[in-house]
């Protein structure tokens, strides 16, 4: 759907999966093969996968690191985005790398503490 949309109509597409995935390994096994899919389908090239997580660990950070919280979501969650939006989004922040970069450092300087009132209070407790 979102390969033939107009993009002025649909630009991206979230996929939530609030009953799959939920082991954090398994998700993280699952990547390659959703790639894989997108590769099969014709969309390489064209679309381009994101991955979010309740759970998400960066492998080179420790576990209680604040920064897994820039690719944590409510639910396993996979975005898929137009690589033509990725590039006009590029070429409009030349150093959009570094926006990455700068998202850690936000996290980093605010600690849990921040980032939980930021959040609210969890409707759970």
């Amino acid at each position: 759907m979102l390969a033939a949309a107009d993009p002025t109509e649909i630009e991206t597409t979230l996929l939530v999966h609030p009953r799959a995935l939920t082991d954090f390994v398994e998700f993280s096994r699952f990547l390659p093969r959703a790639d894989s899919a997108l590769r099969r389908l014709g969309y390489r090239g064209r679309l381009q996968l994101a991955s979010f997580h309740p759970n998400y660990e960066f492998a080179d950070a420790a576990p209680d690191d604040v920064s897994h919280c820039t690719n944590r979501s409510p639910y396993p969650t996979l975005h898929l985005l137009r690589e033509d939006s990725i590039d006009r989004a590029v070429a409009a922040f030349p150093d959009a790398a570094a926006i990455y970069g700068r998202n850690i450092d936000t996290l980093r300087a605010l600690g849990w503490a921040g980032w939980k009132r930021l959040l609210g209070p969890d409707p759970a407790d």
